[in-house]
């Protein structure tokens, strides 16, 4: 489920990520028309349709609440869930990994402050799919 997306992420880059979780939607939409999930889930088309071709470029500026309703139809879990589960799970890593926010906003590349990483992992701003791999990605590379 997008934080796990990776079976072996020691060394992961965010591009590594942004692939595995690209791979990951296009499964969850594997021979779905794009018009009608995006009627279903409230997703603009656009977006289904670069989830569901697997583009791990375009889905970098995908918000986690998007990818979240497009998991809900192949997972069967709310995508409040969904989402929910992929901040706690990195808010988890923080902690392992010995981060704290203003940390991650220093060593991402994402033009985030530590307060709005913070308000993204605390679901009260966007996340996007892109950001998501990167704090990942740092917290892959700081965990021992």
């Amino acid at each position: 489920m997008l934080y796990d997306a990776l079976a072996e992420p020691d060394g992961a880059t965010p591009g590594d990520l942004l692939e595995a979780y690209a791979t990951e939607l296009a499964a969850a939409l594997d021979g779905a028309d794009p018009a009608a999930v995006a009627a279903e889930t409230g997703v603009d088309e656009s977006v289904v349709a670069a989830m569901a071709a697997g583009d791990a470029d375009a889905i970098a500026a995908v918000r986690l609440a998007d990818a979240a309703a497009v998991l809900e139809r192949e997972e069967g879990v709310p995508a409040d869930d969904i989402a929910y589960e992929v901040r706690d799970h990195v808010m988890m890593e923080m902690v392992t990994a010995i981060l704290d926010v203003d940390t991650i906003a220093a060593e991402i590349d994402a033009d985030l402050t530590g307060q709005e990483v913070q308000q993204a992992l605390e679901g009260r701003t966007r996340l996007t799919l892109g950001e998501l791999a990167e704090i990942q990605a740092l917290m892959i590379e700081r965990t021992p």
